[in-house]
Order: C-alpha cells, then sequence, then structure tokens
C-alpha cells in the first residue's frame, strides 16, 4: 500500500469518526473508501478491517457523552448484549450473502427514517419515554439482536438506525440516544471483530493506523455535539441520513 492511499485512507477515517460521533453514519464515509483504497483486497478483509477504527472511535465518542449525559445502564446494558451476539451472527455471514441482496429494502428504510424525521420537528427535542421499564428493556433486546446483526453482516448505517430507535421508538432526545448508540455500537463492532478475527479477515497494522484518526474526529465531533445539543444533531442526522440514501441508491440502482 502506497503512502497516498494510507494518507487518504487516514482522512477518510478521521472524517468517518467525526461524522459518526454527531449522529451514526460514519460507515458512509470509511467503508467506501477502503473498497476504493483497497480494490485488489477481499471484501472480508475490508469489512473486517472497517470495524477497527470503529470500534476505537466509538469508544471515545462515548466517553466524552457519558462524561456529559447520564446514560440508563440496564437498558444501555439490555441492548449491547444480543447487538453483540447478533453482530458476530452477521459477520460469520458476511462472506456468504451477496451485499446487494440489502441495498433496495435499506434505500427505503432509510427514506421512511427520513421522512418521519423531517415531518416531525419536535422528534428527540426532549426526553419523552414511552411504555413500561420492563418493555423497554424487552424491546431494545430484540432491537439490539436485529441491528447487531445488520452491522455484522453489512453495516452502513448502523448507527443512524441506532439513533432513530431510540428517540421515535424508547422516546430518547437526540444527544442521549446519541451517545447511547455509541455503547451500542461498541458491541457491535466487538461482535463482528471477534467473528472476523477467527477467519483471519482483519489487516490490524493497517486497521490501528486508521484508529488514532478515528478516534481524532470522534472526539471532535462528540464535543461539538455535546455543545449543540440535540438539535444540532438531529441536523447532523437527517443530513447523513440523505447522503446514505444517496450513496445506497447510487450503489443499488445506477453504479
Amino acid at each position: 500500500m502506497s503512502i497516498e492511499v494510507a494518507i487518504f485512507l487516514a482522512i477518510a477515517s478521521g472524517f468517518a469518526g467525526f461524522v459518526d460521533a454527531m449522529a451514526g453514519g460514519g460507515g458512509l464515509i470509511q467503508l467506501p473508501a477502503l473498497i476504493v483504497g483497497l480494490p485488489n483486497k477481499e471484501l472480508p478483509l475490508i469489512l473486517g478491517t472497517n470495524k477497527v477504527p470503529s470500534i476505537f472511535g466509538t469508544t471515545a465518542a462515548a466517553r466524552n457523552y457519558f462524561k456529559n449525559i447520564k446514560p440508563d445502564i440496564p437498558l444501555t446494558l439490555s441492548m449491547m448484549g444480543p447487538a453483540f451476539i447478533g453482530s458476530m451472527g452477521g459477520a460469520s455471514l458476511a462472506a456468504a450473502v451477496p451485499k446487494d441482496f440489502f441495498k433496495p429494502f435499506i434505500v427505503f428504510l432509510l427514506i421512511a427514517v427520513a421522512i418521519y424525521t423531517w415531518r416531525k420537528p419536535e422528534l428527540g427535542m426532549n426526553e419523552n419515554l414511552k411504555y413500561t421499564h420492563k418493555k423497554r428493556l424487552a424491546i431494545v433486546a430484540l432491537i439490539g439482536l436485529l441491528i447487531g446483526f445488520y452491522d455484522g453482516i453489512f453495516g452502513p448505517g448502523t448507527g443512524t438506525f441506532l439513533v432513530f430507535f431510540l428517540v421515535s421508538g424508547i422516546g430518547y432526545a437526540f444527544l442521549k440516544a446519541s451517545g447511547t448508540a455509541k455503547l451500542v455500537n461498541i458491541s457491535t463492532n466487538a461482535g463482528a471483530i471477534l467473528s472476523f478475527q477467527l477467519t483471519g479477515h482483519i489487516w490490524w497494522q493497517l486497521g490501528l493506523l486508521l484508529a488514532f484518526a478515528n478516534v481524532t474526529g470522534a472526539i471532535i465531533g462528540s464535543r461539538l455535539a455535546i455543545k449543540g445539543g440535540s438539535p444540532l444533531v438531529r441536523k447532523v442526522f437527517l443530513a447523513v441520513t440523505f447522503l446514505l440514501i444517496a450513496r445506497v441508491a447510487w450503489d443499488t440502482f445506477i453504479s
């Protein structure tokens, strides 16, 4: 790998960490950059390597968030455990399932997310919890399992889906949802890393190089999100969702 490619991937990873820390969607930047920069590498290796900077950046962002925001520990743990298991299962199937299988469904799901969020400007501005605490734990466990599986087998938009579910389904404000999503994302990344490592599909030297850039972007992004609060996170969330729609739609219907 040339120094030019390494620099390109590091810049992309830093920006991905910044975006992901604010509203999710860092995979929109980092994964395509790896595919472009490493055209001769097999897809499982790229997917596995992608998880290394992601887990470091997500951990740095989560640390920043929860120095300022108090998490619901039982709810977060109830989501993290199934998400870890789901991600391991998804990663184990990553080489067998064609990525094109998911793309049309993801496009329409993202469009629904964008329209719903756009039409409800009050959504996620303040916390308005739904259901009993016990029922919330059961719901987040199921969603964690499903989104974790998706993250392991495909990935782009995982953080965005987590934030949207926590805001619209549970009643979190955008800022707390983004912070909680980071902890769940740590779990999905860890599950995928374990699965990809067992099959030898991680380029650790490159992954750790990109991790430094991703962490730097994540720290800046999470600090900006905390300063701007839920209104800023909502705006970034919508922007990332629209970009995800454009990217996945291009890959699905045009390229």
